[in-house]
């Protein structure tokens, strides 16, 4: 069993979704794609079924029944991935917004470089965000700022999602107390790994916003984000984290 698996959550990607499996695949390290697919009406489903026949030991699918969130799905990804194996666990977006290119350099990260969770960091060096309106650029920057600042994490992109995690950062992390189901779950992931003792890096990635399909991006997710970070800091205060062995 190959030891890389790239979790990508689904929702309404008919226009995206072979070309990232396949440029996934075209990678010159081995990986694995789980699809966590959320009751597409556009027939999502039904192009990763086709692409089962040409890649059947190499591309899973698991379908739920409607909307259930990107937290959710993630957790239902990382569970399947515990259960069958794998040693590295991408986050990765189906929108080509993260370059399948980067999976190798996130790969390394963990693998060579001593990190427990690698962070494609679009902030790292820098902005290096491709076709957002400034806007955006600048709420996703400054929610980094904000998440720095309250939770003391020292990383750049806090709010990133596309990630390379050891497997043993997943096993230690209480998977069922995460609580963030939207954009406040990428903070609370990595602010759970620092907590339990995991060594987080980020790698400089540039980031392009997609071309394809429709954003699931809205004003409610950055309100959970930013009421949540409050909620992390205070329920902290009265957690005890699990540590890295």
């Amino acid at each position: 069993m190959p030891a890389n698996l790239v979790i990508i959550p689904t929702y309404n990607e008919k226009e995206n979704i072979e070309n990232i499996i396949r440029a996934v695949f075209k990678q010159p390290l081995s990986f694995h794609v789980l699809i966590i697919e959320d009751g597409s009406p556009d027939g999502t489903a039904q192009i990763v079924n086709s692409l089962q026949v040409e890649f059947p030991e190499r591309l899973f699918m698991v379908e739920r029944q409607g909307k259930l969130g990107l937290g959710t799905a993630y957790i239902t990804g990382f569970k399947w991935a515990l259960e069958h194996g794998y040693d590295y666990i991408f986050e990765m977006d189906a929108d080509f917004s993260h370059n399948p290119n980067d999976l190798p350099r996130l790969y390394d990260a963990c693998a060579n470089m001593g990190a427990d969770v690698a962070i494609g960091s679009r902030y790292i060096t820098g902005v290096n965000v491709v076709n957002w309106p400034i806007g955006r650029v600048l709420m996703s920057y400054f929610a980094s700022k904000y998440v720095r600042f309250v939770l003391g994490v020292k990383i750049t992109d806090t709010t990133a999602g596309f990630k390379c995690y050891r497997r043993q950062v997943l096993e230690t992390i209480e998977l069922d107390k995460i609580r963030f189901k939207g954009y406040a779950f990428q903070v609370e992931m990595k602010y759970t790994a620092y907590k339990c003792g995991f060594k987080l890096q980020e790698v400089p990635i540039i980031f392009i916003n997609r071309e394809l399909g429709t954003s699931k991006m809205n004003g409610g997710i950055f309100g959970e984000a930013f009421l949540g970070v409050l909620q992390l800091k205070v329920s902290s205060w009265f957690r005890k984290y699990p540590q890295k062995s």
